[in-house]
């Protein structure tokens, strides 16, 4: 067969041809699409018409393994050659080639929804049509897809109430009655500001439907009938809390963001700082433009103009993607997870409602990032558990909460967590296993989750720490180097600077130790500095990105090389007693 190309381009110069289309209003587009990839999770099909038994095996083994490369997703373009041509397909083969396919399907235990149809100009009378179809695999032993977006924006954007009215499934009064589910604190409710982490979620069944909290369902009944959850993180927008939303950013490890611009204000505050962060962290990220209700249309127009001026600057480099109808949403979500430079803007009110429905398309076809492989890999590794936040449970114990980095996490399996302040890790046991409020037994590779420790003591443990397997041997270190960018600062940077550094779930203090080749750095400039935390060593890796800031000073970077503390020839060793665990 003639393949050949990258898997992103599947949908992607479809997406952008339809595009062309809708704003120039030209129908001469070439009729093609980039050739089929052989990995990746889009499929092309000319015509499904009447297969034979031993043709319709083949193609259900064909389907089984494109959902397994989309993990329990794929997209079949019907109507189109191998190659890319779009030939199209008159009515009647049309409706025969959706029947088969929606018998493969049924085959395979997955449901399809068309997301569109459009017809091409191919040499014929007969109008003929191409049709993009999403077959959605229904989950099995509770493995749904799980994407985490991070949610960003300004003070008194709409983030909150955004989610509110996303996950809750009614409007908001005007006044902020949807987002007082998602407060965890007296005082946020009183000044109606998010000053902690909160996560929501919001599901999709297997059909493209929206599984929430509307017909009173609990959170086990959302994650029992969703085969794709949406995993919101609900971050504050008040420079006050900053910190907060930079350890949200790296140690949740978002797949995406979504920044909120509220319509009557435009980009103010901290939108430009988010966005800097999302861009540093190399999250992709798409714009919701809220409060639509409030403003005129001009004034929304003019919100749109300012934040794509910005997007298109050197610094950015995006190329923004106004969403109007479902094919733009459709075409958006496609093209954003192919290519990262393309930025959707959507503009929508929680109170009227108006353009909601763009979004929740969008959401619901929005492809993961890693592909099976990927996971596969990571699953194979060594488990490592990052802890995020630390509660006490009446009748549980200590439980923890976190993501997975790697391997994989069974109820009942024997850990050790650390490093502790005197650089100890100590020995503990895995009790139960909850990933978005419902048990669970098996914890993968990617996932986000609680575990509860039993009668551990909680005072030994502080956010930053990792629980891995006892054969990994962790390095920590107390003293590392970095290679950094200085985004901004006052004056000059130089040997002796305190500054706070962020790497994945460590948060710490740390001293400018030196700075190789030069005796200062000014804003703008490149260097490699040695770092040393003041209080305790950490559990760090080469090549983690790292952010760090002190009042104004801003820098990104990433960790390029570590002075571990040694461990013993015999790796650990017992000391202090049964249960802990010393160098």
């Amino acid at each position: 067969r003639g393949r050949g190309g990258a898997a992103p381009g599947g949908g992607g110069s479809k997406a952008k041809k339809k595009n062309g289309r809708s704003r120039g209003g030209k129908a001469n587009n070439p009729p093609y699409l980039p050739p089929e990839a052989e990995d990746g999770n889009i499929e092309y099909k000319l015509k499904l018409v009447n297969p034979s038994q031993y043709r319709f095996e083949h193609l259900v083994t064909q389907m089984k393994w494109r959902l397994q490369e989309g993990r329990g997703e794929a997209v079949y373009q019907i109507g189109v050659e191998d190659n890319g041509l779009l030939v199209g397909l008159s009515e009647e083969e049309m409706r025969a080639s959706l029947k088969t396919l929606r018998r493969m399907a049924e085959k395979v235990g997955a449901d399809i929804t068309v997301l569109r149809e459009r017809e091409v100009d191919y040499d014929s009378d007969v109008p003929r049509k191409i049709t993009e179809v999403l077959v959605r695999k229904v989950p099995d032993n509770q493995q749904f897809l799980d994407l985490r977006v991070a949610v960003l924006g300004n003070v008194d954007s709409g983030k909150s109430t955004l989610l509110g009215v996303l996950t809750q499934g009614e409007l908001d009064n005007g006044r902020g009655r949807a987002r007082l589910n998602l407060f965890r604190h007296l005082h946020e409710i009183q000044s109606g500001r998010t000053s902690s982490i909160s996560f929501e979620i919001l599901g999709f069944n297997s059909k493209g439907e929206v599984v929430n909290y509307s017909d009173s369902r609990t959170a086990e009944e959302i994650c029992e009938s969703s085969s794709k959850m949406i995993t919101f993180i609900d971050l504050a927008g008040h420079h006050k809390y900053l910190k907060t939303t930079i350890f949200g950013l790296t140690s949740y490890c978002p797949d995406f963001a979504m920044l909120v611009v509220s319509a009557n204000t435009g980009i103010a505050g901290t939108t430009r700082e988010h966005l800097g962060l999302a861009m540093a962290l190399k999250v992709p990220f798409f714009i919701v433009i809220s409060k639509v209700d409030l403003c005129s249309k001009a004034t929304v127009e003019r919100t749109v103009k300012q934040l794509e001026r910005i997007l298109k600057q050197p610094g950015c480099n995006k190329l923004p993607l106004l969403v109007n109808s479902d094919d733009d949403a459709v075409t958006a979500a496609q093209q954003f997870a192919q290519s990262p430079n393309i930025t959707p803007i959507f503009t929508l009110s929680s109170v009227s409602g108006e353009n909601l429905d763009l979004l929740k398309v969008f959401l619901n076809i929005l492809p993961p990032l890693t592909n099976s492989k990927e996971q596969e890999e990571l699953m194979q590794q060594l488990t490592e558990f990052q802890v995020d936040e630390i509660y006490t449970v009446p009748e549980v114990g200590t439980v923890v909460g976190g993501t997975l980095s790697s391997g994989i996490c069974r109820e009942g399996e024997n850990l050790v967590v650390g490093p502790t302040d005197d650089g100890k890790f100590l020995r503990l046991k895995v009790c139960s296993i909850q990933r978005n409020r419902s048990a669970c037994r098996v914890l993968r590779a990617g996932q986000a989750a609680t575990l509860a420790l039993g009668p551990f003591d909680r005072s030994l443990l502080r956010k930053g720490m990792v629980m891995v397997s006892p054969e990994m041997n962790p390095t920590i270190c107390s003293v590392f180097e970095a290679e950094i960018v200085l985004l901004f600062h006052a004056t000059t940077f130089r040997k002796g600077f305190q500054v706070t550094v962020h790497v994945g779930n460590v948060r710490q203090t740390a001293i400018v130790e030196k700075i190789h080749g030069k005796d200062k750095l000014r804003t703008g400039e490149k260097a490699v500095v040695c770092f040393r935390f003041i209080k305790h060593p950490e559990y760090l890796k080469i090549g983690a990105k790292l952010l760090f800031r002190e009042g104004v000073t801003k820098g990104i970077g990433h960790v390029t090389d570590l002075q571990a503390i040694t461990t013993k020839e015999n790796g650990l060793e017992e000391s202090l007693g049964p249960g802990h665990l010393s160098f």
